[in-house]
């Protein structure tokens, strides 16, 4: 019997390059200008090397060099790496009451952002439907000043790493959804979906809080209820099909209502966005005014009313609770919390703070710090354009300039 040829291996230079090419791209993506010499000194590569890589970059489209401020350098200064402002990624998250659409570019910066609020909990027919109207209505712009280069979805859902299929987002009662499909066939573009939270921790290790966190916690509060995502060494952890991360099942209440996974006393049962706007007397619509109106109570002389410092605290108290297993198991220097659980964070750190110490074991909360996320309403647009990205950015070189061009 004959025995079966071993696979073809790739050419070692190639994989190099390709490695190389990957880096540089990176580290102009993260920084957003980035000099010659910079990128030397990090990445160790020979000036020569690093100008035939800067020269590959700008020929495929992906970035530009500028000249230096001369005035700000000893000597000769060195050219400036920028990444491409044409080069886009369309983001979208749908939730219970909107469905929010982006266009970020390849630098992480937010260019449109359009929100499109829902009378009910939409469909997945109608989210399609919905971002294939926004993009059809922006279709004109983006055929004439941007290249885009693919579409990401951060779904408050269990979505498969392989294929994008949303196995459950129980809040938007999708069940088994083929979203990446359907969304890429309306669109024409290919689509990456991921969890939210997934998405946004992303975003908040590239561009906010968590820059310079090897081994951080992201908890993530919105609408659909609380998710979370989880860095190790500097890589997300997805486990084995895209899932780790649901905090938001963690038990914190063992007399508690029933969450719709089937226990009681779920973090995001107890933990809910909507008792907070309706406290303030705000309603659903009114989301992206909460923080200015949470924040205005804490900041009165006399403190918040008390009915709203009541909630606060206990909701808080909960999510010390929860915090607890999750700063013993995993042992992180950072835990970043966004949506509404940094805004909670931020009305009353303190009460989170002593209620984690006061629970975690000596070690583990000794070396844990809080953070609110820094990205503020844009964070999920910058999360979902990275999933959109990452092919990009793993392979610079597989990006034609017949992909990229303009229509």
């Amino acid at each position: 019997m004959e025995q079966s040829r071993p696979a073809q291996r790739g050419n070692n230079l190639d994989d190099v390059r390709r490695n190389n090419l990957a880096i540089v791209l990176g580290l102009a993506h993260v920084r957003g200008r980035v000099s010659r010499a910079e990128v030397t000194k990090m990445t160790g590569l020979n000036r020569s090397t690093v100008g035939g890589l800067v020269a590959e970059l700008v020929d495929l489209g992906l970035v530009d060099e500028q000249e230096p401020d001369a005035a700000n350098h000893a000597g000769r200064p060195s050219a400036i790496i920028v990444p491409r402002a044409d080069i886009v990624a369309i983001a979208v998250n749908p939730e219970v009451d909107a469905v929010t659409i982006g266009l970020v570019s390849l630098s992480g910066q937010v260019l449109k952002r359009i929100r499109y609020d829902t009378a009910r909990v939409p469909t997945p027919e109608e989210v399609v439907n919905i971002v294939g109207a926004v993009v059809a209505g922006m279709r004109g712009e983006l055929d004439s000043s941007f290249r885009t280069v693919g579409v990401g979805v951060a779904v408050p859902g269990l979505v498969r790493e392989s294929g994008g299929e949303v196995v459950v987002a129980p809040h938007l009662d999708w069940h088994n959804v083929p979203f990446s499909a359907m969304l890429s066939d309306a669109l024409d573009l290919p689509v990456v979906s991921s969890n939210d939270a997934s998405a946004a921790i992303s975003a908040e290790s590239t561009f906010g809080a968590g820059r310079g966190a090897r081994q951080h916690i992201y908890l993530n509060g919105g609408a659909s209820g609380i998710g979370g995502g989880i860095v190790i060494n500097n890589e997300l952890f997805p486990g084995v099909s895209g899932f780790a991360g649901e905090f938001g099942h963690s038990l914190v209440n063992s007399e508690g209502s029933l969450c719709h996974c089937g226990a009681y006393g779920c973090l995001e049962t107890e933990v809910r966005q909507s008792a907070l706007l309706a406290v303030l007397g705000l309603d659903a619509a009114d989301s992206e005014q909460l923080e200015n109106v949470l924040l205005a109570q804490f900041a009165r002389p006399e403190g918040a009313e008390p009915q709203v410092a009541e909630l606060v605290n206990k909701q808080l108290t909960f999510l010390a609770e929860a915090l607890r297993g999750t700063v013993n198991i995993f042992n992180p220097e950072l835990v970043i919390l966004g949506g509404f659980l940094g805004l909670l964070y931020a009305a009353a750190p303190e009460v989170l703070e002593s209620g984690v110490r006061d629970r975690a074991l000596m070690g583990p909360r000794g070396d844990v710090r809080f953070a609110r996320a820094e990205l503020g309403l844009d964070l999920l647009m910058i999360g979902a354009a990275q999933l959109a990205f990452a092919p990009v950015l793993a392979d610079p070189a597989s990006i034609t300039k017949s992909l990229l061009k303009s229509s």
